[in-house]
């Protein structure tokens, strides 16, 4: 194949191009199997030179000319916008470009767009552009309310960013009611000046209708849902081959004391523990974790519908998951008294819990006993109590050795420059029938802390005897955050009364974590914080794991439900068989791994957020006009983001409902909204009590208003 760059740039440059990925773009140039390594190195060498640019979607396209940017679009409710440039730092908004309402074209937030800068500015010197053109679409597929006018149909789509109805015909496609929620595919996007224009594609049912909130976030985030036949087929052959016999080519541990620690209410069991002492005095811990990739070998339909996902999905009383439930809740799952296959860890430790040798191997377990977390603190506290046939005294010991050993762990992680920031999950409540009755903030108590400090530990390890052996791997990174923010964010925790010698140093940064424990400014301090952060992401390169304070890092023990880890434990085994001189992936193809992962991770937790929020106010409905008491965690110019302390849902007190006698300023250094006429001060991090006002579902919005009571603390 000749000059294999000048017709990949003579194609993309094609006024007519419209951008692909690396695989379509190889089948456009007719490019032959045995020539696609000297395809790919072209195609790498040209990205690295700037000359084609790669999306966050593997879509390739020329370089910008110059006046131009590409970036994410970001609309707002007012029908204006902000376009993120590609290589912005994550959260880093200083070079956002404006877009007004005249300007956006027909893009929509999430797309990808190519922007013209204008020579106006902003107030305060920020860039302003034009939608030149967009590039590629979010997504083509919305979820709304179907409702009829003058013998038309027409959707009024969900959240804040389409804010004009979208026109679907004539009335009564698919058996539609007003009132329903649909699912529309997008003929013409809207315009400002344009309506725009869809066709029906779905009718899920009427809108509050049970489990009719649940298929919204399905559509509207496109997630998958039922496994194709052949898949099925496919694990349904390996549940057939598979028997709890011990294979000669796999440690047989199943004599071996070994515990599961899990929720309560799990179903799929990745991980199990084992701790010994040998004869040096130095502890050995072993973490078994499940071996999905004796169940789904590279290259096979199961593989593909994997990769596919990527991650299982944990909605609110539903799990979407990466696997078929015959290999993921059956023949993968570390279920207690069965035989099941494991790669297994063996990590030596000092008495202080420094590493000194690692072990990997390919084994088979049966774990002794499964625990709850809620079980596990009072075994270890007062062991004497559960003297039993329940609770062995070898697995008494084993618990109480492994509280001893994760809390070393623990401090020895800190005292290294470890961050954790306290941002407890919701977990909703349901009753028989599925709906909510109420949330709260999970706990995560010692016994947490036990299987987090073993599943690092094992993470770290794999990710170090990879990196010594120069392996290209699937890296679970989170990068250094960006100076700018963490200098606004010395800035911020200053006005809430508290102070950081060096806001680049993680061990001050983690003294200030626990020092505001318990505080009312707790949540906010953790929450600016962690804003002021990169995400975590896969990559293929070295970039460290700032948070975590290590070099290397790795995500190997959750299979059942990560598809990176699933690609980790393969290089596992080629390392364990031999058989392979340089194991793992090329960093070419590792690199578009990652990113496929890192998305379909972050479409899970919105996915995920978006139904937690829905249920939330759903349930907060049924309860207008109910007093509350909650702290505020946010002040603007235009009013209080406020959560409640019983009850964790976020909403909003507008400035002109504070009180009707009263002028409020806002005080940016203190980050209050203060009275002019009494002096009244409501500040990030104070308790208040407030009445809820109104809860409007489809644009995911709670209103409160402050009581009789609170409001008259003011006089």
């Amino acid at each position: 194949m000749k000059n294999i760059d000048q017709q990949i740039l003579q194609y993309l440059g094609n006024p007519d191009y419209k951008p692909m990925k690396s695989n379509l773009l190889a089948g456009r140039l007719k490019v032959r199997k045995k020539e696609m390594p000297k395809f790919r190195k072209a195609l790498e060498r040209l990205i690295a030179t700037g000359i084609v640019h790669e999306g966050k979607k593997g879509r390739l396209r020329a370089k910008t000319k110059e006046g131009t940017m590409e970036g994410i679009m970001k609309r707002t409710g007012s029908g204006a916008g902000y376009v993120i440039p590609l290589d912005a730092i994550a959260g880093d908004r200083t070079n956002d470009v404006y877009i007004s309402h005249r300007d956006v074209s027909d893009a929509h937030t999430g797309d990808e767009v190519l922007v013209q800068y204008l020579s106006r500015r902003r107030s305060g010197g920020q860039r302003s552009g034009k939608v030149k053109e967009v590039l590629v679409r979010a997504t083509n597929s919305f979820v709304g309310t179907y409702y009829e006018e003058d013998s038309r149909g027409y959707v009024k789509v969900d959240g804040k960013t389409l804010t004009e109805p979208v026109s679907v015909g004539d009335p009564g496609a698919k058996g539609v009611q007003p009132g329903d929620k649909v699912v529309i595919e997008m003929l013409r996007f809207p315009m400002p000046y344009r309506p725009g224009e869809a066709v029906l594609v779905k009718a899920l049912g009427p809108k509050g209708a049970p489990g009719v909130d649940e298929l919204s976030i399905i559509h509207e985030f496109g997630l998958p849902q039922e496994f194709p036949d052949d898949v099925l087929e496919e694990a349904s052959l390996q549940a057939e081959q598979f028997d709890e016999t011990v294979p000669k080519d796999r440690t047989d541990l199943t004599k071996e004391t070994i515990v599961t620690i899990d929720p309560v209410d799990a179903r799929d069991f990745d991980d199990a523990i084992s701790l010994k002492k040998n004869s040096k005095g130095h502890w050995v811990l072993g973490v078994h974790i499940a071996d999905v990739a004796h169940f789904v070998p590279s290259g096979t339909l199961l593989d593909t519908e994997a990769k596919s996902r990527g991650t299982s999905i944990y909605l609110p009383g539903r799990v979407i998951p990466m696997l078929p439930e015959v290999i993921s809740n059956g023949l993968a799952s570390l279920q207690k008294g069965k035989v099941r296959y494991t790669k297994t860890v063996y990590i030596e430790m000092t008495a202080e819990g420094v590493p000194v040798h690692t072990e990997f191997v390919n084994s088979a377990i049966k774990v002794t006993q499964r625990f709850a977390y809620e079980e596990v603190m009072p075994i270890v506290k007062a062991p004497d109590i559960f003297k039993s046939k329940e609770v062995s005294l070898k697995v008494r010991k084993l618990l109480k050795d492994m509280y001893s050993l994760a809390m070393t762990l623990r401090k020895r992680r800190f005292a290294s420059g470890a961050l954790e920031l306290s941002l407890p999950e919701v977990k909703l409540e349901f009753d028989k029938d599925n709906r909510v009755t109420g949330a709260h903030e999970a706990d995560h108590d010692e016994s947490h802390q036990m299987i987090e400090e073993f599943m690092l530990a094992a993470n770290v390890a794999v990710a170090r005897e990879f990196s010594d052996r120069d392996i290209v791997f699937l890296r679970r990174a989170h990068g250094e955050p960006d100076y700018r923010k963490l200098k606004l964010f010395s800035e911020f925790i200053k006005a809430l009364g508290y102070e950081i010698e060096n806001f680049q140093s993680k061990t001050d940064l983690q003294e200030l974590l626990f020092k505001a424990q318990g505080a009312p400014a707790e949540r906010a301090i953790s929450f600016a914080l962690l804003r002021s952060f990169k995400q975590a992401e896969y990559v293929a390169t070295k970039m460290g794991h700032y948070a975590l304070s290590e070099d290397d890092y790795c995500h190997f023990t959750s299979p059942i439900r990560r598809y990176p880890d699933l690609t980790i434990h393969r290089i596992f085994n080629e390392i364990v068989s031999e058989k392979t001189k340089k194991p793992g992936l090329g960093t070419a193809e590792t690199t578009r791994l990652g990113v496929v992962c890192s998305n379909l991770e972050r479409r899970a937790q919105s996915a995920e957020r978006e139904l937690t929020t829905i249920k939330l106010l759903t349930y907060m409905q049924e309860h207008i006009g109910e007093e509350m008491e909650v702290v505020i965690t946010g002040v603007e110019q235009f009013g209080l983001f406020c959560r409640g302390i019983e009850l964790p849902a976020e909403g909003m007190i507008h400035i002109s409902t504070l009180d009707s006698q009263e002028f409020f300023d806002y005080e940016q250094s203190t980050f209050s909204l203060v009275g002019r006429r009494r002096g009244r001060r409501y500040q990030l991090g104070n308790h208040i009590q407030v009445k809820i006002v109104s809860v409007d579902i489809d644009r995911r919005e709670l209103s409160f208003c402050l009581t009789e009571e609170e409001q008259q603390k003011g006089e």
